[in-house]
């Protein structure tokens, strides 16, 4: 089991009782699962660089990502109906925990001048929206082997009905928001 999935057994669930006074065993919010999606509208015309992007992307959330397809054509952006233009990772289960814990404890405070995460960035549903600029954050990534910085957003999906619930979780779980 992974570390974060025990401490949310052992400490969150309980502290959440606690504070929410929930009746049932079921009630209790969790994190259902975490999408990572990443846009690669730049590398249309280069598909050594959208691979590239894609292996990057397998390594940090150690499944391998499904390409996004244009929905529409668009003149402008140069883009085509069914034009590949960006990858997405759906985890969830363990892959979730070791993911979450990662970006946490590891990633989040290899930001620079780093004071928290925005506590505004939710959906009013109980999820949480989240997006970093480069992927260098994460170890596993190679400075020497990457082409191009890119960023990449986070949702993390949870059981939660309201948004403080969910800020209470993600923070239980050790999410380190801003005091803003």
């Amino acid at each position: 089991m992974s570390r974060l999935k025990d401490k949310y057994k052992s400490e969150v669930a309980p502290a959440m009782v606690a504070k929410f006074g929930y009746k049932n065993v079921m009630e209790i919010p969790k994190l259902e699962k975490i999408v990572i999606n990443m846009g690669l509208g730049e590398t249309k015309d280069n598909p050594k660089s959208f691979e590239q992007a894609l292996s990057e992307l397998t390594i940090i959330a150690g499944q391998k990502p499904v390409s996004t397809l244009a929905k529409k054509s668009v003149a402008n952006f140069k883009v085509r109906e069914g034009q590949k233009i960006g990858a997405k990772v759906t985890l969830r289960n363990e892959r979730m925990y070791e993911f979450a814990d990662k970006l946490m404890n590891i990633a989040l405070p290899r930001v620079r001048d780093f004071r928290g995460v925005s506590a505004k960035a939710f959906d009013g549903r109980g999820n949480y929206a989240l997006g970093i600029r480069e992927q260098l954050l994460f170890p596993e990534i190679e400075y020497d082997k990457i082409e191009k910085i890119r960023g990449m957003e986070m949702i993390f999906v949870t059981t939660a009905k309201t948004d403080e619930e969910a800020k209470e979780l993600l923070r239980l779980l050790g999410m380190p928001f801003a005091n803003a």
